[in-house]
């Protein structure tokens, strides 16, 4: 299994990621025309990707999805609430390739196995994920106000964690464009999780597997990715974690691969409620 982060931060957000010949989007927060040109740089091709996940139906995750599944027809993962958010702001009510999940469910892309998780953020129905190819896991949570004791426990098996460091709380205070209101919205625990709070969720994960932990959606007012960096290390290096490989992903550049274990090749099993919505 590999991972690539396209994009990540607050105005933008996309990932691939790849298992056996399995390859997937988690979320299409850039355009398509952005997606396609950033797939190319790492030599892949639009046109074979096995589908979109989506986490949640705010801009930032799926302002791409709409232009990307038209144009090449692509499969949209995704639980009913969020697709129905998604559909009713865009022309995708008559995209019929529509793969429905229940929130908590188990299902399989081809050569991945998906593990959704509900996950507390200001959106309908937001969920996390958890992919396995072989033994080898991968944890995806990005937009959440805190992580709750089932998000732990969903993510003790996994090796690599994309988990967000959405702000530095001194910068964040300190701001003086954000209105009041905004502000106790992202610090809510339907919100975003700062620096602090993400190390505390990583440092709960050590007992597990986890050996890479991929840092996203900073702020692009209220974090640095030097700050963000340092304060995940710093929690890391007290818990005597010092082998632990620390990244933190950019918006504007693509990470580089991530290798995560061995593939395990497995035939595709549908396990979907509902794979179309009726014509609007």
């Amino acid at each position: 299994m590999k991972l690539t982060v396209l994009g990540s931060g607050s105005t933008g957000n996309a990932a691939l990621i790849v298992a056996g010949e399995t390859r997937a989007l988690i979320d299409a927060g850039l355009s398509a025309k952005e997606i396609t040109r950033r797939l190319a740089l790492v030599g892949e091709d639009v046109q074979k990707l096995d589908g979109v996940l989506v986490t949640h139906e705010h801009g930032d995750h799926v302002c791409g999805l709409d232009v990307l599944c038209r144009k090449f027809d692509l499969p949209i993962y995704a639980n009913s609430q969020t697709a129905e958010a998604v559909r009713c702001d865009c022309s995708l009510d008559q995209h019929r390739n529509w793969r429905i999940f229940r929130t908590g469910a188990e299902f399989k892309i081809c050569d991945l196995i998906v593990q959704s998780f509900p996950v507390p953020h200001d959106a309908v129905d937001p969920v996390g994920f958890a992919f396995y190819a072989g033994s080898n896991g991968l944890g995806f949570i990005t937009d959440l106000g805190y992580a709750t004791k089932m998000i732990v426990e969903r993510l003790r098996q996994v090796h690599t964690l994309v988990i967000e460091t959405n702000h530095d709380e001194k910068l964040f205070q300190n701001d003086t464009h954000r209105p009041w209101p905004v502000k106790q919205r992202i610090q809510s625990r339907h919100g975003h999780l700062s620096n602090n709070a993400a190390a505390t969720v990583i440092e709960e994960l050590l007992p597990g597997k986890i050996d890479r932990v991929v840092l996203g959606h900073l702020s692009r007012d209220c974090n640095t990715p030097e700050l963000a960096l340092n304060t995940v290390r710093n929690a890391l290096n007290k818990s005597g974690k010092i082998d632990i490989e620390l990244f933190c992903a950019s918006q504007s550049a693509v990470s580089p691969r991530f290798c995560i274990g061995e593939t395990e090749v497995g035939a595709f099993q549908s396990t979907f409620e509902n794979a179309f919505f009726p014509a609007a």
